[in-house]
């Protein structure tokens, strides 16, 4: 038996009234953004409950939409994720029917990325459900557009 149990990782709560008090910690920039990707992904996993997909699962179907015949290995340095994860992601797109792979034409040794036609009618549900998940913003477009532009600046 381990001597320490695992830890179980939850993003993180809703905010409830009275836990506004945090001390110092108000003024660290890392801790609103685990507050903010914690709501933000709370809200995306609501908003896609019923399509059956993750965050990284749609920003692989559209990416793949953006790039026809990328390699797996492109969408990997893309989306900063590790050959593991992005495989088992794009197997169980697959596996779902809504991508293809083929040997790349540039390339051999690589596969190319394509969507299907289901795998398309998969994207379109979720950039509509998106777009209402953008809607809830509580930030104007100008807003959201700085916004991007500081987050940048830390992922950069």
């Amino acid at each position: 038996m381990p001597k320490h149990p695992k830890e179980t990782v939850a993003i993180t709560t809703p905010h409830v009234t009275g836990d506004e008090d945090i001390g110092e910690i108000r003024n660290i920039v890392g801790f609103h953004i685990r507050l903010a990707h914690g709501a933000v992904y709370r809200h995306f996993t609501e908003t896609f409950a019923d399509l059956d997909l993750t965050q990284k699962q749609v920003s692989a179907l559209w990416l793949i939409d953006d790039h026809p015949d990328i390699a797996q290995t492109g969408v990997a340095q893309r989306m900063r994720m590790d050959r593991a994860t992005t495989m088992a992601i794009v197997n169980r797109l697959e596996s779902k029917g809504y991508l293809l792979r083929k040997p790349s034409r540039s390339d051999g040794r690589k596969q190319a990325l394509n969507l299907t036609d289901r795998g398309r009618k998969a994207l379109a549900a979720a950039k509509r459900a998106i777009q209402q998940h953008e809607h809830k913003s509580r930030f104007s477009e100008k807003e959201v557009a700085k916004l991007i532009e500081l987050l940048t600046r830390i992922h950069e």
